[in-house]
């Protein structure tokens, strides 16, 4: 049966910034299709963990800073999720930040943080978790993309050089690694109700203009991202690689 492609039991899925927001939705839609969830944040993930654990599926946090760690702290990550929970099928990359200036006032520190976290983070992770996936034969990682992975943004330009990246890196680690059966894609999240967006959604005048533009007429939710990312994490995807799904209300068709 179809709906049973999409099933995860028995399976162990990572997934990063899962504290809370679109992070936790993430982790609690792997649970709820049948994954036992490890948790990385570097404030820690108790309300998610608890969430998770009352689905009855097992659950591991993680305490790791993504800016400050290293390729073999990373690799050390991957180690204690397959310790712990017995394996690693699937990786989400979901945690990021966000620093808005003009460009031509953005400072050094500024580009250095949202880069160290929302892309270096991204390919040393999937590299120590793609050691594990190509070795098992099999394995899933789900990048978290963004609508300026199309386009340039206003006053984010370490972001949207970022998130771009992330396409790339997607379509890149897919191309090498289909043959070892080990799928990379991404999920390009439109405009969503975030603390990333509370900047956003506290101009009225911003605020409004975004949503004049999505043919849906609303900011998305955490739960509008579930079934893309079970879909990714699952077999229903053996055949996707290095795909950027949008999930954006219908943004970037305006």
């Amino acid at each position: 049966m179809i709906l049973d492609r999409f099933r995860l039991d028995g399976k162990v899925a990572l997934v990063t910034g899962a504290g809370r927001g679109l992070g936790q939705g993430y982790a609690l839609a792997l649970a709820e299709a049948g994954a036992d969830v490890a948790l990385l944040d570097r404030t820690g993930c108790a309300r998610t963990a608890e969430q998770i654990a009352g689905l009855g599926r097992r659950v591991h946090q993680v305490a790791c800073d993504l800016l400050t760690a290293t390729p073999a702290d990373l690799d050390g990550v991957v180690a204690e999720v397959v310790s712990e929970l017995g394996a690693l099928d699937v990786l989400v990359n979901n945690a990021g930040i966000i620093r808005r200036a003009p460009a031509v006032e953005f400072s050094e520190a500024d580009w250095d943080d949202v880069i160290d976290i929302n892309l270096k983070a991204v390919f040393f992770l999937s590299q120590a978790a793609g050691k594990v996936m190509i070795a098992q034969g099999h394995g899933k990682i789900v990048n978290v993309a963004s609508m300026l992975s199309f386009q340039g943004g206003i006053l984010v330009p370490s972001y949207a050089a970022a998130k771009s990246g992330v396409a790339g890196i997607t379509r890149s680690l897919a191309n090498e690694w289909a043959k070892h059966g080990v799928n990379v894609n991404a999920i390009a999240p439109g405009y969503f109700a975030t603390d990333n967006t509370a900047p956003i959604r506290a101009d009225e005048q911003r605020e409004r203009s975004i949503v004049d533009r999505i043919p849906a007429g609303r900011w998305g939710t955490p739960e509008d991202l579930q079934g893309a990312v079970v879909y990714l994490a699952s077999a229903a995807s053996d055949y996707a690689h290095g795909s950027i799904l949008a999930v954006d209300g219908g943004w970037l068709t305006r």
